[in-house]
């Protein structure tokens, strides 16, 4: 990151402090800057995405106890979790149909959704067969490492 990327991230940086916004898009020519608070860290903790993703908004994360959105996992659920920091993609491309949905069977090695990471598409794939029982973020949501992104039933 270059002096002057850095100079316009403590900026923006400053005022999402200053103005307690939650986060702040901003962009630059062809690049993106994107700082989001988040809740759980200590005051004053920034993340940034640079370059050109699309709106994204924060993944849900699961608690300790299993619980995502008020839901809480079975005893016997299998979580695939996210590997990298990016944003869902649950189809191959705009418009195509998802690579699962609730009720779908799937099988090790089959293809999940897309994470979208520093204009990297990583294909996430299933370690466990099963029956997929929940799909947690949002088409272009962004995930956080260790996100829950799919719950698969045996």
């Amino acid at each position: 990151m270059s002096d002057d990327e850095a100079a316009r991230v403590r900026a923006l940086a400053e005022i999402l402090r200053e103005y307690d916004l939650d986060a702040v898009r901003v962009r630059v020519g062809e690049t993106e800057y994107e700082l989001v608070a988040r809740d759980p860290a200590p005051a004053g903790t920034v993340v940034m995405a640079a370059g050109a993703a699309p709106a994204a908004a924060v993944g849900p994360a699961a608690t300790e106890n299993g619980a995502v959105n008020g839901a809480l996992a079975g005893a016997n659920v299998k979580r695939v979790t996210a590997p990298v920091v990016g944003v869902f993609y649950g189809a191959p491309s705009p418009g195509a149909e998802p690579f699962v949905t609730v009720g779908d069977r799937v099988v090790p090695g089959q293809a999940l959704c897309i994470l979208e990471a520093m204009k990297l598409m990583n294909e996430i794939t299933s370690e466990y067969a099963g029956v997929i029982t929940r799909v947690i973020p949002e088409n272009g949501q962004l995930v956080s490492l260790g996100d829950d992104l799919f719950w698969i039933e045996p």
